[in-house]
């Protein structure tokens, strides 16, 4: 038997599960600098995602209440996305990230 402590990654995975993957991060990052973004200008700053890919991703963040879909109901449709109360919590973890990226960015 080891002496060392027991450690507990569910908190850590429970985090992953949320936020993992190449994409939500991503769209977490352009809703927090942009606050409110229509399908299309996240499709345009999100190079390389496919439709099926950000609406599967949109579709997951939202379950998890990291972002809000608001539809306004006229024709044609026009939907907003923005971050959830609980999507704002995580904004200070990509901010640390973000100022770990330009510190390091050069190296």
């Amino acid at each position: 038997m080891s002496n060392e402590p027991e450690v507990n990654a569910k908190p850590f995975e429970y985090a992953l599960s949320l936020i993992g993957g190449k994409w939500k991060l991503n769209i977490l990052f352009w809703l927090w600098k942009r606050e409110v973004m229509r399908y299309g200008e996240i499709k345009r700053v999100l190079d390389g995602i496919t439709h099926k890919m950000l609406s599967n991703q949109l579709k997951e963040l939202q379950a998890d209440d990291l972002i809000i879909r608001h539809e306004y109901p006229q024709v044609p449709p026009k939907v907003e996305y923005y971050l959830s109360e609980r999507g704002k919590t995580l904004m200070p973890i990509l901010n640390t990230l973000c100022l770990w990226g330009l510190e390091h960015i050069d190296d």
